[in-house]
């Protein structure tokens, strides 16, 4: 099910890329040259082959003059919940002390920290539900 998920991120992040680049007037060889990236690495990612790391999609963004959080948006590495500045996530992508696989790894354990707490929170909250529905059946029923 998630497999499902990253596939259309990042089709979506593809055609969006591509998009800028054809807006730009670049072409893919343009583009991979001003971003320091493989002609054909730049095209599976554009064809939703391949999920670029951060740094690749730092390196297109300012290639194309847009706005890396959008891109870091589109291939779902930040979550437009998360707004620009302040996030933890954004706090890591910019920290030049780690390498790209630390990055990663963080951001890795830090959606897991999230996705547990609303996991526990789902959890207190059904039976917080069931307390009171059954505080309400013993007032029925007495």
């Amino acid at each position: 099910m998630a497999m499902g998920k990253v596939t259309k991120t990042v089709g979506t992040l593809g055609d969006y890329l591509k998009e800028q680049r054809v807006a730009s007037r670049l072409s893919l060889r343009q583009l991979s040259e001003l971003a320091g990236v493989s002609n054909p690495y730049l095209s599976q990612i554009e064809r939703g082959l391949r999920k670029p790391s951060a740094e690749v999609l730092s390196q297109i963004a300012k290639a194309l003059r847009i706005s890396a959080e959008q891109l870091y948006v589109r291939a779902g590495i930040l979550s437009p919940d998360d707004g620009v500045g302040g996030s933890v996530e954004l706090a890591v992508l910019g920290d030049t002390g780690l390498t790209e696989r630390q990055k990663q790894s963080l951001l890795d354990v830090y959606s897991s920290f999230l996705a547990l707490n609303a996991a526990e929170s789902a959890v207190h909250a059904e039976m917080d539900a069931h307390r009171t529905s059954d505080q309400i059946s013993d007032h029925a029923e007495g």
